[in-house]
């Protein structure tokens, strides 16, 4: 198998909130993916960064008393941290507010003007007169002009889905000062994106994409590309545009550039990282995008152009998911299912939710529900009643019958052979990033492996003095662990490393599951992951719940 090449990046997470298990989905997907990739051998580097810049993180920065640069300093600190605790290894986590992503952002814009796609003109928007400042579209609140339902956003109905500019609300009011907004003149620069109409048609036939998003794509080229404001007026916390006074980047102008800025700075610390290999337009380097099914509309017409108009390489796969229900519904601050990923790691184990993830992640943009219950019985099923189970019950008689030392060799070989032949199957569900079927088909080798213990019943061997018998079967069992681990490792890192540890071995890659672990010294069996209890979830709803309540009253706990 000859190695790739791979450069895989999520959507940069907003650095003006915590990490909630619906951002999670997504990362949580990336990593497994590209564990696997690296598992398999393969030269695989995991980018991101805080998406940094726009009006809301400058008026969350004004309302806490802090500078811009200081809120998302504090909040990408957060991020990284909860990113850890959950097992997501990136390769580099950078920020959009950076040299690095002003210098690639200059030099698009550059390219993009040079080659005359780069259009200008006047716009009528919204301006809060108490504020001083122009309004982004969710900044405005009011009527709908299609339904007449109240109290919706600037940009679009909540109740009836008509899209609209926040000029035609119906007595509109600003949400920062309350105040009828009036409306004001200013000049734009515009990104033509129908320049690159053909470019996108032979990019997306190349099947770049799920059959899913290439359909959503077709209604909006059916209804016409049209130019992409590419610009916003001061006050606004961004990067200015060179020549252009008063006037920023767009925060998802820069948003996206952050993956090639990510790349940037990791190269420059490293040293042995060529740019152009890459991001040149010839670059033999896979390149994929993880990202939710909300923001394809950018990723999937207005990156794929501005990189082909700036002169870098295009992406090659562009991997959308779909949103996180939570028994069923939309998360639920009064219900307590709206769960920070902070909350979540004060009451439960990250890698239960890596699993439950898996367990329902297809490679489509359907909505993934998490429901408490089957979370539980999942879990306690699979993962402990099924896969820690083996080792827990096999490595006792190890030690208790041949002072920790696996037998010579395997009690059950065909078996064995079994489980090796089931890895290319595995490892395509792996790659299609059909997690679902990769865990069923886990899973399906995990009840096979306790059926064979259950057959062959080592502890009535032992209590009848066949001790050699005993630790055969023990050590088959073991065995059959050993290539679960392997296949599990994605998606279980930390059990995966407890494993190695109990196993004595160095970290398994997937060409070890060719060779069976025989005549050598285990470590005794320590817990690699307990049931969950089910008080610990309700006490994370409760925490939630608690959490919500404090958020929307702050003033009923002081004193």
């Amino acid at each position: 198998m000859s190695t790739r090449q791979i450069l895989v990046t999520s959507a940069l997470p907003y650095a003006n909130g915590d990490i909630h298990l619906g951002h999670l989905v997504e990362y949580l997907q990336t990593d497994i993916w590209v564990r696997f990739q690296k598992l398999r051998g393969h030269d695989c580097l995991y980018l991101c960064a805080s998406d940094a810049h726009g009006t809301p993180i400058m008026l969350r920065a004004e309302q806490a008393g802090l500078t811009p640069e200081a809120l998302i300093e504090q909040v990408g600190a957060r991020h990284r941290q909860d990113f850890a605790e959950f097992l997501v290894e990136f390769d580099n986590f950078h920020s959009t507010h950076s040299p690095e992503n002003r210098e690639i952002v200059e030099r698009i814009y550059a390219a993009l003007d040079a080659g005359g796609h780069i259009a200008r003109r006047r716009i009528r928007q919204a301006y809060d007169e108490t504020r001083g400042m122009f309004l982004p579209d969710r900044f405005v609140r009011g009527t709908c002009p299609k339904c007449g339902a109240a109290d919706q956003y600037g940009d679009s109905c909540e109740v009836c889905g008509a899209t609209y500019a926040p000029t035609d609300l119906i007595d509109p009011r600003s949400v920062l000062s309350g105040t009828t907004p009036s409306v004001r003149e200013s000049e734009h620069l515009f990104f033509k994106l129908a320049d690159f109409g053909d470019m996108l048609r032979g990019w997306i036939d190349q099947g770049h994409l799920h059959p899913a998003v290439t359909a959503k794509l077709g209604e909006w080229f059916d209804a016409g590309l049209q130019d992409w404001d590419i610009s916003r007026d001061a006050p606004y916390f961004g990067f200015s545009i060179p020549g252009e006074p008063d006037k920023f980047f767009y925060v998802w102008l820069d948003a996206p550039v952050g993956y090639i800025a990510s790349f940037l700075d990791l190269a420059r610390r490293r040293g042995d990282l060529d740019f152009d290999t890459y991001w040149a337009p010839d670059s033999p380097v896979e390149l994929y995008h993880f990202i939710g099914k909300d923001i394809v509309y950018f990723h999937a017409l207005f990156w794929p152009a501005v990189l082909a108009g700036s002169g870098f390489r295009t992406p090659d796969g562009i991997f959308a998911h779909g949103f996180l229900t939570v028994n069923g519904q939309k998360m639920s601050k009064s219900r307590g299912t709206f769960i920070t990923a902070r909350s979540y790691l004060d009451h439960l184990d990250p890698e239960y939710l890596r699993y439950y993830y898996a367990a329902k992640l297809g490679p489509g943009v359907d909505d993934i529900d998490l429901n408490l219950d089957d979370f539980v019985a999942r879990v306690n099923a699979d993962l402990v009643g099924k896969v820690v189970n083996i080792a827990s019950r096999c490595a006792g008689f190890i030690h208790r019958l041949a002072e920790g030392r696996l037998a010579a060799a395997l009690h059950a070989p065909e078996l064995q052979e079994d489980f090796q032949a089931a890895a290319e199957s595995i490892a395509s569900a792996y790659e299609r990033r059909e997690f679902s079927r990769a865990m069923r088909e886990i899973m399906q080798l995990a009840d096979r492996a306790n059926q064979y213990i259950d057959q062959h019943k080592p502890w009535v061997l032992a209590r009848e003095g066949q001790t050699t018998e005993a630790v055969a079967v023990s050590t088959q069992g073991l065995n059959l662990f050993r290539l679960l681990m392997i296949f599990l490792k994605p998606v279980l890192p930390g059990v995966a490393q407890a494993s190695e540890t109990l196993l004595q071995v160095p970290p398994l890659g997937w060409t070890d599951l060719s060779t069976p672990l025989l005549d050598r010294e285990i470590q005794p069996f320590s817990p690699l992951l307990s049931r969950i209890e089910p008080a610990r979830v309700e006490a994370l709803v409760e925490a939630a719940k608690t959490a919500a309540a404090a958020a929307a009253n702050p003033d009923a706990t002081s004193g």
